[in-house]
């Protein structure tokens, strides 16, 4: 019967070629290092089976979870563009929420400065957004 040494390292080998194959976002290739690494641990004789496992399931989960947290990209909090522009579809008064026509759809919206009125079928640019409520500039105020 082969020793555990050599069945992690088969292991580890099988799941890094894995990932090059059907790639996982690199969870197949961490539990691949994960077992590598329990190989190499088991050739240095620490621990029986069990302990063993048990470190590869540990180092497993937290190599995936490290990897993910440092090798995915930042989102945006938004994924509206900055300044794209909308039409008024209601009046909007100073401080109150009414409706843009943004994209082809309608969107509640209030205006960013609390001391303007929009009127409808008024050009307007798209600031931000705040959950489903756009923020909207007059064109004419940032032009």
């Amino acid at each position: 019967m082969p020793s555990s040494t050599l069945i992690w390292l088969l292991a580890g080998s099988v799941l890094c070629l894995i990932e090059l194959l059907l790639p996982s976002a690199f969870v197949s290739f961490m539990m691949g290092i994960s077992a590598l690494t329990v190989g190499l641990l088991s050739y240095l004789g620490v621990g029986n089976l069990w302990i063993q496992v048990a470190i590869w399931l540990l180092l497993s989960t937290m190599l995936v979870i490290l990897c993910r947290r440092f090798l995915q990209p930042r989102r945006r909090k938004s994924k509206i563009q900055d300044a794209l522009v909308g039409e008024t579809l209601t009046e909007i008064l100073p401080g109150e929420v009414g409706r843009v026509l943004y994209e082809g759809n309608s969107w509640r919206a209030r205006c960013d400065d609390d001391k303007i009125s929009l009127s409808p079928q008024q050009m307007v640019y798209v600031v931000r957004r705040e959950g489903t409520t756009l923020i909207v500039m007059p064109d004419n105020l940032l032009s």
